[in-house]
């Protein structure tokens, strides 16, 4: 009895010593990982002090039955700072390590290879980097690892294929290289692979046809090249497959939605070179919610699509479908049972004819209408004011013809509409004015005419305007201006009929980088406040009649790239302020009628930067230009003003006609003796042109006095023995 006494004595002091030990070792391992943190702004790791046990430290989870040992570690979406301490590797009864959410940076610490007992580990959406610790593979527990949104580099370790439960393995978002290893076949319990937005490349390994269980394979955005393997088209359980933005070619499986990926829900295969038609299959498909083919080399028409009752996104754009032909897209119509359809984008493909009324009719939940870059023609329906959420109509570079249907300024969420590069005329309509959330407004290309209402200057959201290359006339509103302080990108006003003057309130557009209203009629002289407009990086306004000296203060114009002020009459020299322009790239003075000496430094180095043609008072510059060089007159003080210039031959003119007037003066004292004698003006205006033709011998040499600037001076003697002196030019 004494001994077994002591013996189970002896067991429980080394229980109690262990769990001790235990306590310690975790609480120690917490504080380290404590003090790794650098920035901690909610302050959650305040209580991981002495006053508390760790066990009721913030995101700590501890297991009773291991005495008090810690389980999880979940900090998650607290904005910590910091990298991840290597004393995590300490916490060996660990099974959940949940940091998602955060901004840990530094490397992975390959110390978290120590958790044996590690389920899941999630880290993803942090700013870690480096690469991925390859002795994860001992963590043999795991079935959860997401690693995505970070900024790993380097392989995916084939090691990783030890790792015999995992099922989920997500790397997504990283900087990852190499190839797929094709030992990952040997994970038979994954269920979903997330290896997208990286730089992987090679062929897909067939050895992913091994993995029974899969129901995602996410491999889209690399630079994967080859066909998909065909053993994958056999793995029934496919919910969610995609491949887009790849490079991988052949067609696409003409089962697709019956006996391939029957359960299939996500097809995206956008940006590769897919060829071949869209499977008819897909009609059976009746799980399909995005449907995304779009940037391929598809052919043929659209099969029917009336059972597709769940699809949410429709993209088959930028491929070679339709025939260019009446009924192309009569496939429109049998989408209008899908009732939580956002998204259909049929552009930049060949379909042709009308498009259907029906279109009208679509779901209420619709977002985005992309038909644009196809052969559509005939009006634009009626009944679109029906889709209440658009929020961009795009109908661009078809054939549409008529006027722009009112009932569009009904959608009020609507902030994109592109009609551009069609055969549409009348005006804007003035319902367009109740689009308040509009921020995006293209109606380039057409017959649109009358003048631009002013209730666009209502629209405070509006980053770019483009209304070129139509028929538009009348002066620029002052209040389109004053109401467009949100325009940032560009406003296009070119190839229209616009009269006056630039508004001065142009220079109200602070934040706008791209101004054009070239080819108009305007004229007057540039307004000042164009100095204001510090944004602009190109500025074209050639082809009007802009007059008078380009204005100093565009001189805070630094970060223009594209200036075009050419086929104007402006004048002057050109500013030497230009050539502190360090952005510019393009500078076009020509066919204007500036003077002087052209400027050599920064831009004006480059001949195919600057073109300075067709202002015939130019001379100097550098030799590509061509120019004549500058005639310089040297004085006292170096070269002659242009003021000094003119005012010598005035002065010297006037000099010589004051001293033919005296000189007239004496010979008429000399030979009359009369006391009274008229005026030199009125003897002037008393002589005919003939008399004085007579009295000078035809205004010979023999009676020339002198030479001026202003002409000659001749002295005639009339029949009366009067003398006479004439100037002639």
């Amino acid at each position: 009895m004494f001994i077994f006494c002591y013996g189970s004595s002896m067991q429980l002091n080394h229980s109690l010593t262990t769990r001790h030990e235990g306590n310690v070792t975790d609480r120690l391992a917490l504080l380290a990982i404590k003090a790794q943190r650098q920035h901690d702004p909610n302050q959650v790791t305040s209580s991981w002090n002495e006053s508390l046990h760790f066990c009721q430290w913030h995101g700590i989870t501890c297991s009773r039955r291991h005495g008090q040992r810690v389980t999880k570690l979940e900090l998650v979406s607290l904005a910590l700072v910091g990298s991840i301490s290597p004393h995590i590797g300490n916490l060996s009864f660990l099974r959940v390590l949940n940091l998602q959410n955060n901004s840990f940076t530094h490397p992975i610490p390959p110390q978290i290879g120590h958790l044996h007992r590690l389920q899941v580990l999630l880290l993803h959406n942090n700013s870690l980097n480096g690469t991925i610790p390859a002795n994860i593979s001992n963590c043999f527990e795991l079935i959860t690892l997401y690693l995505s949104r970070n900024n790993l580099v380097g392989k995916i370790s084939p090691k990783l294929s030890s790792l015999s439960k995992l099922e989920l393995f997500v790397l997504q978002f990283n900087n990852l290289t190499g190839e797929i290893p094709p030992s990952l076949g040997n994970l038979s319990s994954l269920k979903g692979i997330g290896l997208g937005f990286n730089n992987l490349e090679g062929s897909i390994p067939s050895s992913l046809c091994q993995l029974k269980k899969l129901t995602i394979l996410s491999l889209g955005i690399n630079r994967l090249s080859g066909i998909i393997p065909p053993c994958i088209y056999n793995l029934s359980g496919i919910v969610q497959f995609e491949v887009m933005q790849n490079q991988i070619q052949g067609s696409l499986p003409s089962n697709l939605g019956t006996k391939v990926f029957p359960k299939i829900q996500i097809f995206s295969v956008d940006m590769n070179q897919f060829n071949g038609a869209i499977p008819r299959s897909i009609s059976n498909a009746t799980n399909l919610v995005f449907f995304q083919c779009s940037f391929n080399k598809l052919t043929g028409q659209v099969p029917n699509l009336q059972n597709l009752l769940n699809l949410v996104r429709f993209i088959i754009g930028n491929n070679n479908l339709g025939s260019g032909k009446h009924g192309d897209v009569s496939f429109v119509s049998e989408l209008i049972n899908a009732t939580q359809l956002m998204w259909l984008d049929l552009s930049a493909n060949n379909f042709g004819g009308m498009l259907p009324t029906s279109i009208s009719n679509l779901s209420t939940n619709l977002q985005r209408l992309w038909v644009h870059r196809n052969r559509l023609q005939g009006s634009i329906p009626t009944g679109l004011g029906n889709l209440v959420n658009l929020l961009g109509l795009y109908l661009a570079e078809n054939n549409f013809t008529g006027s722009i249907p009112t009932d569009i300024g009904t959608v009020l969420r609507l902030q994109e509409i592109y009609l551009g590069n069609n055969k549409l005329y009348g005006s804007i309509p003035s319902s367009l004015g109740y689009l308040t959330e509009l921020t995006s407004l293209q109606l380039p290309g057409n017959n649109l005419n009358g003048s631009i209402p002013s209730s666009l200057g209502e629209y405070h959201e509006l980053v770019e305007v483009d209304l070129s290359q139509n028929n538009f006339h009348g002066r620029i509103p002052q209040q389109l201006l004053i109401g467009l302080l949100s325009l940032s990108i560009s406003l296009n006003l070119s190839t229209n009929h616009f009269t006056g003057s630039l508004p001065v309130e142009i220079g109200k557009l602070k934040h706008l980088t791209a101004l054009d209203v070239s080819y108009n009629m305007l004229s007057g002289q540039l307004p000042s406040s164009l100095g204001s407009c510090e944004s602009l990086e190109v500025l074209h306004l050639q082809g009007n009649f802009l007059e008078g000296l380009i204005p100093s203060s565009m001189k805070e114009l630094r970060g223009i790239l594209d200036l075009d002020l050419s086929l104007n009459n402006l004048s002057g020299d050109i500013p030497q302020f230009f050539e502190h322009f360090g952005n510019l790239e393009n500078l076009n003075l020509s066919f204007n009628q500036f003077w002087g000496v052209v400027p050599t430094d920064g831009v004006f180095r480059n001949a195919s930067a600057t073109s300075v043609a067709g202002n015939t008072r130019l001379c100097g510059g550098i030799a590509n230009l061509r120019l004549p060089v500058c005639k310089l007159k040297e004085s006292k003080g170096g070269e002659l003003s242009r003021r000094m210039k003119l005012m010598i031959p005035l002065i010297s003119g006037f000099t010589l006609l004051g001293l033919a007037v005296v000189l007239a003066l004496f010979l008429l004292r000399k030979k009359r003796k009369e006391t009274e004698v008229s005026t030199f003006e009125n003897s002037i205006l008393q002589v005919s042109y003939a008399t004085l033709l007579k009295a000078t011998d035809g205004f010979t040499s023999a009676n020339l006095i002198g030479v001026g600037a202003f002409g000659s001076v001749y002295k005639g003697i009339l029949g009366d023995d009067r003398v006479v002196v004439a100037v002639t030019k």
